[in-house]
């Protein structure tokens, strides 16, 4: 869950504290914890929990949340709803798709597309082969914290330079714990990256793969974007994953750049 900081509200007077605290309400939410109940919610969020009732009751009537019992809730359609806009207005998608889906195939795994929603990677795209074994991949609107997963690194390397320092400056402040291991990562990351055009590491995910990743710095929508090439440990593919799948992912990137440029 992502939220403002106490000091970060205190110092913003624009900022409607009402709408502020619906959102944190419906960031609670995740894959694996789809309902959760008010005093789970008012727990996570610091909310006091009759603030939390009346929260969850308005997002209720209006969509975004649905009553599944006493006081339990999970999300509601509407949150979809707000959601698409930004997938179909995402040319980058569009462009993408087809040659995503053909290295996908080639190397019997997946390739995803992620951006920064503040502190974690959220995936937008993704196409995998019927052949990959992987049992998790990054699925659409999953998110990954950038400072644990190396699928950030490449995603902080595709942002400019003021962006790349504010982000590593939050990570330092909200998880100190994981900021030595993301600085190693990342910095480790950068160079490969910058000798070669792609890192590679073991997947983000599980440990029963491995993956490459490369920063696309160019998009028709000026978002940073990083893809994701991600093959099961015990594929054949995967002792091709430096000398092959990386340099096809690299290529793969260039043509998608280049569509953005034509158009």
């Amino acid at each position: 869950m992502k939220t403002l900081h106490g000091h970060e509200r205190d110092s913003d007077h624009q900022l409607v504290m009402a709408l502020t605290r619906g959102f944190d309400v419906l960031r609670c939410y995740s894959a694996s914890e789809p309902v959760l109940q008010v005093n789970e919610i008012a727990r996570r969020t610091g909310i006091p929990t009759p603030t939390v009732s009346r929260l969850t009751y308005t997002l209720s009537r209006l969509g975004y949340l649905q009553r599944v019992g006493l006081g339990r809730y999970q999300l509601g359609p509407a949150v979809l709803s707000i959601a698409y806009p930004l997938f179909a207005a995402t040319s980058v998608r569009r462009l993408a798709r087809p040659l995503m889906e053909e290295l996908a195939s080639y190397c019997d795994g997946s390739v995803s597309m992620g951006i920064r929603d503040r502190l974690n990677v959220i995936f937008i795209e993704s196409c995998r082969s019927t052949m990959d074994s992987n049992p998790l991949v990054p699925d659409i609107g999953m998110a990954i914290p950038i400072a644990r997963g190396t699928s950030g690194s490449a995603l902080l390397a595709a942002c400019a330079a003021p962006e790349r320092e504010q982000v590593s400056n939050q990570i330092k402040v909200k998880t100190p714990a994981d900021f030595a291991l993301f600085r190693e990562r990342f910095d480790q990351g950068l160079q490969e990256i910058e000798a070669r055009g792609f890192s590679a590491s073991p997947a983000d995910l599980d440990m029963q793969g491995v993956s490459v990743n490369v920063p696309m710095r160019c998009t028709g929508d000026g978002i940073p974007t990083m893809f994701n090439c991600s093959i099961a440990r015990t594929s054949p593919k995967a002792r091709q994953l430096e000398d092959d799948i990386g340099p096809r992912l690299v290529e793969m990137v260039r043509k998608v750049e280049a569509a953005i440029a034509r158009r």
